[in-house]
């Protein structure tokens, strides 16, 4: 009996010891796969995850070169950075900086493209981040039915001479594309003031001022409402009926721009290609759109011409934005902080 339970258990030892052998191979193998997976996968992850950073560096250094206001920067450091050295320009610039900083709590500012059309950019861009809605009148208006309703009910044919900024001279197909910009400025203008959040807006506005034809489309969208209410003031002052602002005063006061049609000919179509916004035009434009624009001008520097509103007549309930300048050419975003 001693020897068949002896012979049983060897038996059974034996055959648990095969089984081992058989399944230790498989767990080898097993693991030994799984370890190539997990290196491959591993291997696969790094190699996508680079892949993934470098093409969200690309698209970020293309969305930089191509934004039209750049990120913040620190006040002082641009002022720095900027006005080096001890000339007479250079100290002026730099205490008009510190200025800014100390006591009107700018701490910040975006940089806009220096170009003919960097007034306006400025001034679309502030009211864009900052969530601005319609001027009252065009919530009154349908600005669409602009272009069509000065070229058919009022009778100004000549605005087939509009040109569009570099585009220059445009004909017969001004009124379609004027058309195109004005819908173009209602559909963004109407999505980004309805975005209510800070950040979401700010990546809209991002997104928009990168792309240079929807920038230009919305920017002379701009310039031919500054000419529709050229052209009603000018109706009114002919036709002696309800006062107008005084700045069209002034604006009709210049050889240049005695009417309409000489103000978009020696003006308007220049601005974007050749010439910024002067500082009647400025008047007009925050007039049009219905917001106090307060600049700094930073070479007027302890006059008092330092800090200037347009327009200096303005209604209580309308918004301010902020804008500075160096030269009353190009025009940066100054940021505050308390």
């Amino acid at each position: 009996g001693r020897h068949e339970v002896w012979s049983w258990t060897t038996t059974t030892k034996e055959s648990l010891c095969l089984m081992w052998q058989k399944v230790k191979v498989q767990l080898t193998l097993s693991m030994s796969f799984l370890g190539a997976v997990f290196w491959y996968c591993r291997r696969l992850y790094s190699f996508l995850a680079q892949l993934l950073k470098r093409w969200s560096n690309y698209l970020q250094r293309k969305l930089i070169r191509n934004l039209s206001v750049l990120p913040e920067v620190d006040l002082l450091g641009y002022s720095a950075r900027e006005w080096k050295g001890e000339t007479k320009q250079a100290k002026h610039m730099r205490e008009a900086y510190e200025e800014l900083f100390w006591s009107c709590h700018i701490k910040y500012l975006r940089q806009v493209r220096r170009d003919n059309y960097s007034a306006v950019r400025a001034v679309l861009f502030r009211i864009f981040s900052q969530g601005i809605p319609f001027p009252s009148w065009m919530k009154e208006r349908d600005i669409l039915k602009l272009p069509e309703k000065l070229l058919y009910s009022q009778g100004c044919n000549w605005i087939q001479q509009y040109s569009f900024g570099p585009e220059r001279y445009a004909g017969p197909n001004a009124f379609g594309k004027l058309r195109k910009c004005m819908e173009a400025l209602k559909t963004n203008w109407a999505e980004i003031s309805a975005t209510k959040d800070h950040e979401e807006r700010g990546t809209i506005c991002n997104t928009l001022f990168s792309d240079e034809s929807k920038e230009h489309r919305l920017y002379e969208a701009i310039k031919f409402i500054m000419l529709y209410e050229v052209v009603e003031a000018y109706e009114q002052i002919k036709n002696r009926e309800e006062s107008v602002h005084n700045l069209f005063s002034l604006l009709f006061a210049r050889d240049s721009s005695s009417d309409p049609l000489s103000f978009m000919m020696h003006h308007l179509n220049s601005i974007g290609d050749s010439l910024c916004l002067d500082q009647v035009e400025l008047f007009l434009l925050g007039y049009v759109l219905e917001v106090k624009i307060r600049v700094y001008r930073l070479h007027k520097f302890n006059t008092d011409e330092f800090q200037v509103n347009y327009p200096d007549e303005y209604r209580r309930e309308w918004n301010e934005i902020s804008l500075l300048t160096e030269d009353d050419r190009y025009y940066h975003i100054p940021l505050f902080r308390t």
